[in-house]
């Protein structure tokens, strides 16, 4: 991973294809053989793209949270909770998984679909919380428009998707300069979802990942329209200790 002493972050370096067991393709972020670590309070990011006949059957989960953001087409989720809701282009979900939870995932209306999926750490003393699931409209997640930008909040001020970390997780639409600030001491990353431009100075496109462990103010620039996702939360300070779908 390269250093950039101008922006003071890691990258970008791009993402890596995953193929799970059940036959969905991923791009993902991290922990990957380029970025191996994960990056506390984050444990995963990825891009899935899931075929109409393709899909996650029944499974279980425990010790983080999802939140799972639909790019295109929709998502049928059902969980042990009871909880029946398809996530459809510019909708959100967030499942606390807790001391466990079960739950399917499947495109809708026989049409593939492709979202962004965050797996959050719990700290220690939630790992056995209650599961608890929530879903977001597009239409109640704030939308803003600033210099150079239009940013969408999916977690964060305003938005009804919370966490029990502190987080911020904004689909900004970059149409020209724009600045990335995560607080002091927060872990962060930007993924490159469309379009093409660069992160202080450095080429950043569609597939690309830029991380921060410390926080700090990053320059964002498109070449032409670039679309990516900007996360960052507030490290636990805690080993990340996944096995599978459980993270202990």
């Amino acid at each position: 991973m390269n250093g950039n002493a101008t922006t003071g972050g890691d990258g970008p370096i791009p993402g890596e294809a995953v193929r799970h067991g059940t036959g969905v393709h991923s791009t993902r972020a991290f922990p990957t053989e380029g970025h191996p670590a994960n990056l506390d309070p984050f444990v995963l990011f990825e891009r899935f793209y899931i075929d109409p006949d393709e899909g996650f059957p029944m499974h279980p989960h425990k010790g983080f949270e999802i939140v799972s953001y639909m790019l295109e087409g929709g998502m049928e989720h059902a969980d042990s909770l009871g909880v029946e809701h398809t996530a459809r282009e510019g909708e959100a979900m967030r499942i606390t998984t807790g001391g466990g939870i079960r739950h399917s995932e499947f495109p809708a209306d026989g049409e593939a679909c492709n979202g962004l999926q965050l797996w959050v750490n719990l700290p220690r003393e939630a790992k056995e919380a209650d599961p608890d699931y929530v879903d977001a409209s597009a239409e109640a997640l704030p939308t803003r428009e600033t210099d150079g930008a239009t940013v969408t909040t999916v977690v964060g001020e305003g938005s009804p998707i919370e966490l029990r970390t502190p987080t911020e997780y904004l689909d900004v639409r970059v149409d020209g300069e724009w600045t990335w600030t995560v607080p002091d001491g927060w872990a962060g990353f930007l993924y490159a979802v469309a379009g093409n431009g660069s992160v202080g100075g450095d080429a950043f496109g569609e597939g690309d990942v830029f991380t921060t462990r410390a926080g700090g103010e990053f320059g964002v620039a498109a070449d032409a329209d670039l679309r990516l996702v900007a996360v960052a939360g507030r490290p636990h300070d805690e080993p990340i200790r996944q096995q599978g779908p459980f993270v202990l």
